[in-house]
């Protein structure tokens, strides 16, 4: 096999899977569109089967603008799904809540009252001079010491 015959078996593979993406692509318009009667969407399948690549240029000459269409109006449907799932998932917490869940922090121990403070004016949008770092995430970032008085990794 010479090199020109490996480099002409890449073009047919890359054309084929090529012609292949349009037909599929175009038979999801043909029943994606509501306004196609079942017998028109038949035709156009049965036409496809038959002729597929001249069905295929006709389709795309006559329909292409509809089929950008409602291609279009489907990814955005999606899109709208998506974030409505990820605002559902994520909720959304009100600066009540956040404090609320600051208490409960402040009463189990958590952190203390500077935080609880700190947390508070963060949630109401007021600021305080300098940030406090909860005692929980400061202990998990901070290297134990063993002993001799020199840090250990965890």
């Amino acid at each position: 096999m010479s090199f020109w015959d490996i480099v002409w078996f890449i073009f047919i593979t890359w054309a084929f899977l090529a012609y292949l993406m349009v037909m599929f692509h175009i038979i999801g318009d043909i029943f994606r569109d509501q306004e196609l009667s079942g017998v028109a969407k038949t035709l156009w399948c049965l036409v496809l089967l038959f002729f597929p690549f001249i069905t295929a240029l006709v389709y795309i000459g006559v329909r292409g603008r509809g089929m950008a269409e409602r291609s279009a109006r489907a990814a955005a449907a999606q899109r709208q799904q998506q974030d409505a799932y990820i605002r559902d998932v994520a909720g959304r917490t009100t600066p009540t809540d956040q404090i609320t869940q600051a208490r409960a922090l402040l009463d189990s121990g958590a952190i203390s009252q500077a935080e609880y403070e700190s947390l508070k004016a963060k949630a109401l949008g007021t600021s305080l001079d300098a940030p406090v770092v909860p005692r929980a995430r400061a202990a998990a970032a901070a290297p134990a010491l063993d002993e001799s008085g020199s840090a250990e990794r965890r």
